[in-house]
């Protein structure tokens, strides 16, 4: 423990037996090793306190956010049917009328495509169609 190795402990028993003699020695080396013991077991008492005190302290943090976080899901559970689940879907072609309805002209008009050549453009449906980034008609983009 303080880096003592057995021929300084020896060297110091042979002090302690020349300074106190050999018929108080024995109540000496007694008495130490009484307070010794006082002094581990109150340091371990003392450890074993703080220990105690920190994990008090971190299982009271833990229920704390524990209780935040049930709240938030209460929260959550509250608030649902309030908020739309999902977006609205803004169609970006205009959607075809059915044809005994009046058609309302568009406030852009755009050019008609022209008529499919080859069979394969028939297939595959029309070609798409990008349109203006500056249309005020269309939903404004994500960036």
């Amino acid at each position: 423990m303080f880096g003592i190795s057995f021929s300084e402990l020896l060297l110091v028993g042979l002090v302690a037996l020349v300074v106190l003699g050999p018929e108080r020695l024995p109540g000496a080396a007694r008495t130490a090793g009484l307070w010794i013991g006082r002094l581990k077991r109150s340091f371990n008492a003392i450890k074993q306190e703080v220990e105690r005190e920190i994990g008090a302290d971190e299982i009271r943090r833990q229920l704390h956010n524990e209780h935040i976080l049930s709240m938030e899901e209460e929260a959550k559970k509250i608030l649902a049917p309030l908020q739309p689940t999902v977006p609205p879907v803004v169609p970006t072609e205009p959607v075809a009328a059915p044809a005994a309805a009046p058609v309302a002209p568009l406030a852009h008009p755009e050019p008609a495509s022209p008529a499919p050549t080859s069979l394969s453009e028939t297939e595959a449906g029309p070609a798409p169609h990008a349109p203006a980034p500056h249309d005020p008609t269309l939903p404004p983009r994500a960036p």
